[in-house]
């Protein structure tokens, strides 16, 4: 009998391989996480057998995703997305239901599983389309807005299948007042917990946040969470209800952007195990004996909701491109269907071979999905006429503001950055040409009559259009490196000579843009720390002229000064990656320590990685100390690199 610390490490362990196994293919960790469960199930390598353990881990997964998903619902943004959330969104989930329980009586499935069926048919994968689009930067083209809102309207339509299927599994001829009485407790639940909850969830969080401390917030996340998924389970509904009901309680605090950063790992983690328990309970037994019906059901419900949701989107004034974009990332199936289909399964509202069938087609056109979103543009253009005509049209209208002009400056991105520098250069009377994806910004910059238009700048034949070859220069305002990596790669092919300044938001990643051929890379928090120091000179009585000289020091040594910094408990890391991140450490030589008397340049630091910046000697501080200076009792040695250089470098010092 395997224990529960043996499943839990074998749980780990495959969960890791696969997500390095697919980070390093480009394909979402999500179907990693499928296939290590179809593995190391009950049903192949038998590694993990069928226990009650596993399932537990496999609901606190779906808790943790409801909760998420909570959080994003926000009245503002579905309000501004209406149209798509409420119009399209509602009108897929509609018909894919409707067409699926049709579906199911012409096979004589009965109503209740019909119902389970054609609501899982109705999901998309929000995880992978969202993940690819943003990494595609296509999160505000046309069909980007349009697949978000019907991703949203998803998420919510869930909802309602937590509280039938319950509700379902109990069966009875009183069966239709158990529904309605489902539908009243989740009701009085919700107007209790809306008018009620958010003054009580923002005083008590007000209560814990000025506590300053961090695990007390992270545990006080965890208790409402877990604390209302209990309530709505007593209740007779769903745990995962309960936890979307907390998520959008926080979500209208000011402290919800803190509690999607504390609760992001639990989250990731929770929810890579609920998809390995789903890809366990697959029988691949069954799913060989039922091959051609698996394989049908994995490809005709996907070119159903393909022509449904192109369809829709051309009814709610989407271009050919537009919808055929929106229906091949739409079309697969997702999450949220294996999440309703393990429900029911579990609540014995759908039989266990019909089960395995249906999530053995779900998880294979799943795995489509990423190839239907990579190679959607290629297939747009091959399929869609009238798609050539609208990229020549948009590329025409790149190059007849860039056209006449020579020596100018390419803006890539035309948000509040790309517009102050717009209007400096305009001041000067320097020309440029700017290009955004946010159609918004095109259109009333347009009005005013600045030279902005539509186009992704990461793509090489919109910069060829924006005059890329008579350029003078080009300045990338927004803080995005894979797709600022992509633009200098253009850039240096189409003009090796051209300077592009290129914006971040930290030192983490410019040595790699320098390296790509980034003239200047201008990261924000050296620059506002630059602001800062020039005036605090200033005011204290420093001459302007020594001043500016110091800033321009800075700037031409690439703000080697300025690297790393001390840090402390207070001080978070934003991307996620401690360990790369560049700080500085002071470390005391002792009189036992190795160092001492040892000139710098014989204990090699540099083959650690670490750097010396500072040497203080008693009143005295010594910048960048030369190799032959010796270390001393009491010296206080200042290094620069990250965690591990750190690390291996003051064991250098006091150790050897």
């Amino acid at each position: 009998m395997t224990s529960t610390l043996e499943l839990v490490l074998i749980f780990l362990a495959s969960a890791v391989l696969v997500v390095v196994v697919f980070r390093m293919i480009h394909l979402p960790p999500l179907l990693g996480y499928l296939l290590a469960g179809i593995a190391i199930g009950p049903h192949a390598l038998a590694w993990i057998p069928e226990s009650r353990e596993g399932s537990y881990l496999a609901e606190f997964g779906v808790v943790f995703l409801m909760f998420s998903i909570g959080l994003e619902f926000s009245l503002p943004k579905l309000f501004q997305m209406r149209r798509n959330v409420f119009g399209l969104g509602f009108a897929q989930v509609a018909v894919t239901l409707a067409a699926g329980m049709a579906a199911c009586a012409a096979a004589d499935i009965d109503w209740m599983q019909g119902l389970v069926l054609g609501g899982a048919l109705a999901m998309s994968s929000t995880a992978i389309v969202v993940r690819m689009f943003a990494e595609r930067l296509q999160l505000e083209t046309p069909h980007g807005r349009q697949v978000l809102g019907v991703l949203l309207f998803q998420d919510l339509a869930v909802v309602p299948f937590l509280i039938l299927i319950p509700a379902l599994a109990l069966g009875g001829e009183d069966l239709a007042p158990r529904l309605v009485f489902a539908l009243g407790k989740a009701g009085a639940v919700l107007i209790v917990l809306i008018f009620l909850g958010q003054k009580l969830m923002r005083g008590w969080f007000h209560i814990v946040a000025r506590r300053r401390s961090h695990e007390l917030f992270i545990l006080n996340v965890l208790l409402i969470t877990l604390g209302l998924a209990w309530l709505t389970d007593r209740a007779g509904l769903s745990l995962a209800l309960g936890a979307f009901l907390a998520g959008m309680l926080i979500a209208e605090t000011e402290y919800r952007h803190q509690v999607e950063e504390d609760i992001k790992p639990f989250r990731e983690v929770l929810l890579g195990l609920f998809f390995v328990t789903v890809g366990m309970q697959l029988d691949l037994r069954v799913v060989r004996d039922n091959l051609a019906l698996v394989a049908f059901l994995g490809v005709v419900p996907v070119l159903f909701k393909l022509g449904l949701v192109a369809a829709l989107s051309r009814a709610f004034s989407g271009t050919p491109g537009t919808a055929l974009r929106a229906g091949l990332a739409l079309a697969p199936a997702g999450e949220f269907g294996l999440v309703i289909v393990a429900l029911a399964a579990g609540l014995g509202v759908l039989d266990r071979e019909p089960t395995q069938v249906v999530s053995a087609a779900m998880l294979l056109s799943m795995l489509a999905a990423p190839f239907m979103i990579q190679y959607s543009d290629k297939l747009v253009l091959r399929l869609t006429s009238s798609e050539w005509m609208l990229r020549s049209l948009e590329l025409h209208r790149i190059a007849v503001q860039s056209l006449a002009t020579e020596g100018h400056v390419i803006i890539g991105g035309y948000g509040r950055t790309g517009q102050n520098l717009a209007h400096l250069f305009e001041r000067e009377g320097i020309r440029y040409v700017a290009l955004d994806l946010d159609p918004q910004h095109v259109r009333e910059g347009a009005a005013a009559g600045e030279p902005v238009v539509y186009g992704d700048s990461t793509r090489r034949d919109a910069l060829i259009a924006a005059g890329i070859g008579r350029a003078g220069a080009m300045v990338i305002t927004f803080a995005d490196t894979q797709a600022a990596l992509r633009i200098l790669h253009h850039a240096r092919s189409l003009n090796p000579g051209l300077p592009v300044i290129v914006r971040t938001l930290d030192d983490d990643d410019l040595d790699k843009l320098i390296a790509a051929g980034a003239a200047e890379v201008v990261p924000e928090t050296f620059e506002s720390s630059l602001m800062l120091a020039s005036h605090a000179l200033v005011l204290v009585g420093v001459p302007l002229k020594r001043v500016v000289r110091r800033i321009r020091d800075v700037r031409s040594n690439r703000y080697s000064l300025m690297r790393g910094f001390f840090h402390g408990e207070s001080d978070e890391s934003d991307v996620g990656d401690e360990a790369r991140e560049q700080r500085l450490h002071s470390v005391r030589l002792e009189g036992k320590s190795y160092a001492a008397g040892m000139a710098l340049g014989d204990l090699r630091l540099e083959t650690t990685g670490a750097s010396v910046t500072v040497l203080r000697r008693r009143d005295a501080r010594i910048s960048a100390p030369p190799p032959d200076t010796t270390l001393e009792e009491g010296d206080v040695v200042v290094l620069l690199g990250n965690r591990d250089q750190l690390q291996a470098a003051e064991m250098r010092l006091l150790r050897g």
